[in-house]
């Protein structure tokens, strides 16, 4: 088993690097490592729908999607993620077999004072609050496990991402469950550093599992995971675009009339547009829908499409940004 300290903070990178020791390697490994501000959102979620658009956007917190399946989780330098990575045959029952996996985080944590369980499909908690989520995939004869463990995580990011407007979407997208959440630092009788945390952990599982060894990332490994970062993991196409097909309906009330949008999106690109109000207009109103069709639906490329376009000829009185506002 080899022990991967790895140092980037990039959401992109560590999430490609993962599928590439996964898929590219034959590494029995674990690795730790930290995002900096990240939503993470499951293999087979909405994006769009589990997070706040306008609050990630505001706040530059980057929205990435990993391999695995479950619901999205808030990352930032308060967080310790682990990876777990061996050979599996393909009817092994480590599938699925969460506890087993997050044992040597509860053993950790007991040697720092702290009782933490295995509580339901895949949580580990503390006093009845989640800590850590945890999730898996499975390629060919080879498992990835990984959790996300709150130490030190900024509360206020956390639920302001974390916070969709459901009104707004309706979609076939596997939604997220909202657990009452810890911060283990909360729970430690003295203060510590996430990397003091991290690096206590290392030393856990160096003391813990036989034949351990640390590992440093070869050139080769960096390149690889830096080409599927920039290929896939750091595209719109896979973040957004590989999003079940969803519809959109926003609605504003203003001085000049109300207005109803109405979006239909498939693989992230609206499909159809409707435009319902009690407005007036001068020129047809389809024209305007009509351009809004074969566009990604996300912000900057709504207002890119729109920019030559004077909005008021078609609802009297509103502005580009507010009709944005409406349809992102």
């Amino acid at each position: 088993m080899n022990l991967i300290i790895n140092q980037s903070h990039n959401p992109a990178f560590n999430l490609a690097l993962e599928e590439y020791l996964l898929e590219s390697t034959e590494l029995d490994l674990i690795m730790l490592w930290r995002n900096s501000k990240a939503v993470i959102i499951g293999n087979n979620q909405n994006a769009v729908e589990e997070i706040d658009a306008d609050y990630v956007r505001e706040r530059e917190i980057a929205v990435v999607r990993r391999q695995s399946g479950g619901g999205a989780v808030f990352h930032d330098l308060g967080n310790i993620n682990f990876t777990i990575i061996h050979q599996n045959g393909v009817d092994d029952q480590s599938f699925g077999g969460y506890r087993a996996f997050t044992a040597p985080v509860c053993g950790y944590l007991e040697t720092l004072g702290v009782k933490a369980e295995f509580s339901g499909r895949n949580d580990l908690v503390i006093d009845g609050k989640k800590f850590c989520g945890n999730a898996q995939a499975l390629k060919k004869n080879r498992i990835m496990h990984h959790g996300c463990i709150l130490f030190d995580a900024d509360f206020t990011d956390l639920a302001g991402a974390l916070k969709p407007k459901a009104e707004k979407i309706e979609s076939k997208g596997i939604k997220s469950v909202r657990s009452r959440v810890t911060n283990v630092g909360t729970h430690l009788g003295s203060p510590m550093t996430p990397e003091a945390f991290m690096d206590g952990l290392a030393d856990y599982f160096r003391a813990n599992v036989e034949g351990i060894r640390d590992y440093a990332l070869t050139a080769g490994d960096i390149t690889g995971a830096q080409a599927l970062a920039d290929e896939k993991h750091a595209r719109w196409e896979w973040n957004f675009g590989k999003s079940p097909p969803y519809n959109w309906e926003n609605s504003g009330r203003y001085p000049f009339g109300g207005v109803d949008v109405r979006l239909n999106v498939k693989a992230g690109v609206i499909e159809q547009a409707h435009l319902f109000g009690d407005f007036f207009g001068m020129a047809d109103k389809s024209e305007l829908e009509a351009a809004l069709c074969g566009i990604p639906h996300r912000r900057g490329a709504l207002e890119s499409a729109l920019a030559q376009r004077d909005i008021g000829r078609y609802i009297q009185g509103m502005t580009r940004a507010e009709l944005l506002d409406l349809l992102y």
